[in-house]
């Protein structure tokens, strides 16, 4: 895989309705880590459960797009309130592809910045990417809500590949 690549409706119209309501439920019951960060509050949960499955079952439709076989290494998902952001920033090894799919939002734009190239998206949308090699970013948010989450994989013979499961013992377990 050599480019940045946006995915339309990745995730199905079923798929994006039960994450959607997932996710903004374990936000509204706070059951994530919160994060302050300026004067965003985002909820961020590492190694879901709900997400491990999704890392799991589109193991096999993000091998087709990459042309690599790869291993899953952690799911991560994140709902952004008014002013987030995320800096321009690469990622650690586990992330040597990485995956971040819309899931929902209250509809205000928020592009994703990928080496400088705008990527727009809608709920079941994915955008796949060399997360630990492409620096990637996102300006302020200027709406209520919107949730991500990220897939990241490893080459299965590549030089990440100890990072299989991130080095967990098992699926779902917050290290």
């Amino acid at each position: 895989m050599t480019s940045t690549k946006l995915i339309k409706n990745f995730l199905c119209e079923n798929e994006v309705n039960l994450l959607k309501d997932y996710c903004r439920i374990m936000h509204r019951q706070n059951k994530g880590m919160m994060m302050a960060h300026y004067s965003d509050f985002n909820s961020s949960f590492y190694g879901d459960p709900v997400m491990e499955s999704l890392l799991l079952n589109k193991r096999k439709a993000v091998e087709k797009e990459v042309n690599l076989k790869l291993s899953p290494t952690y799911s991560y998902f994140r709902v952004y309130t008014f002013r987030s952001d995320l800096p321009k920033h690469k990622d650690r090894p586990s992330c040597e592809i990485s995956v971040t799919i819309h899931i929902g939002s209250d509809g205000t734009p928020w592009p994703l910045f990928v080496e400088d190239k705008k990527y727009e998206t809608q709920p079941g949308d994915a955008i796949i990417y060399r997360g630990c090699e492409v620096e990637h970013w996102r300006e302020p948010f200027e709406g209520d809500w919107h949730a991500q989450t990220f897939l990241h994989y490893v080459n299965f013979d590549g030089p990440h590949k100890e990072f299989y499961m991130d080095k967990r013992r098992m699926w779902a377990d917050a290290k």
